[in-house]
């Protein structure tokens, strides 16, 4: 059995190959040759976070199982921790037999990022290139990297309800590009003229209004994935056009359709499509360059087993990881 720890994950999946297999995974979805059903999540009474457990199937090509096993912990963040910890664990379809485990927090940290960085080359603008981020945690890093490597980017303005986390995070990362990354303390002021804005928060209330935004702005929202948390205000839900990884995932797990949905706002009608059904052509993307278009991602499972796949046979050919018997 292989294993790969974050390092080695990091290191195996930059991010400009991360995005060709994520945008290989939703267009597999999309012909049916990915399988997976909707998470299960566990919330214990008293405890300091969940766990969800994520499996998922692909027929094509290889036969493989994939199961992701999560803890969330809100709190993480504050002891310098990522608040996702966890395993990716890869299984033979043939036999069954578990191939591989390899850290989770990592692996779900870039293709995150390279399916919201999918979103944006087939959703955005092609000369948008002010991007806004609200959020200065693990994803907002993974997202300044995979935004930037599918538009022009002439700027980034990070907003964060703690200013410091925003400021030590352009610090560590501005040598990384060759854009200016600008601290800006009020998120009204951060999306303002943006033409990509990525939500990256644990925020249980909208951190966007709808008012902020400017025609033809192309929005990623990444930061929540449960039935009571939202990033996105009512009114922006409701004149966006709205993308989604996954339909079922997004009218059963995703707050920020749900709350919208049960205001009266939007309905099902409301998704024109999954983003893999953009990719594959079977649904219209961007239609003006007015359009506001939403993304919201959920994180869904294939995502997960396409990465692990992946990483399986690269480190395979070059022999990374450790091997134990099992």
């Amino acid at each position: 059995m292989l294993i790969l720890n974050q390092e080695q994950v990091e290191r195996l999946l930059p991010m400009p190959e991360c995005i060709e297999v994520m945008e290989q995974a939703l267009l597999s979805l999309a012909r049916d040759e990915m399988f997976q059903p909707l998470r299960t999540v566990i919330h214990p009474p008293g405890a300091a976070g969940v766990i969800a457990m994520m499996p998922a199937y692909k027929s094509a090509e290889t036969a493989l199982f994939g199961l992701k096993a999560i803890c969330v912990f809100p709190g993480n963040p504050a002891r310098g921790l990522d608040s996702h910890q966890g395993g990716v664990l890869l299984f033979s379809g043939e036999t069954g037999e578990p191939l591989a485990l390899m850290n989770a927090s990592a692996v779900t940290a870039i293709r995150t990022a390279g399916v919201s960085a999918v979103a944006t080359r087939a959703l955005a603008r092609a000369d948008a290139c002010e991007l806004a981020v609200i959020g200065a945690g693990v994803q907002a890093r993974s997202h300044l990297a995979s935004i930037s490597c599918v538009r022009p980017l002439t700027s980034a303005r990070i907003v964060s309800r703690n200013v410091e986390h925003a400021r030590r995070l352009v610090s560590e990362l501005q040598a990384s590009f060759n854009f200016p990354l600008n601290v800006v303390t009020d998120s009204r002021d951060a999306v303002a003229g943006a033409d990509i804005v990525v939500t990256a928060t644990t925020s249980l209330t909208p951190v966007l209004q709808r008012e902020w935004l400017k025609p033809g702005t192309h929005i990623n929202a990444v930061g929540t994935y449960s039935p009571r948390a939202r990033e996105i205000d009512s009114a922006t839900m409701a004149s966006a056009t709205l993308f989604v990884d996954r339909r079922e995932s997004a009218l059963n797990e995703a707050g920020d359709y749900l709350m919208a949905a049960q205001e009266g706002v939007i309905g099902p009608a409301s998704i024109r499509a999954e983003l893999g059904e953009v990719l594959l052509g079977s649904f219209p993307g961007r239609t003006t360059s007015a359009e506001i278009t939403l993304f919201k991602s959920l994180g869904i499972a294939i995502e997960d087993l396409a990465a692990a796949a992946y990483l399986y046979q690269k480190a395979e050919q070059q022999e990374v990881g450790t091997r134990v018997d099992f």
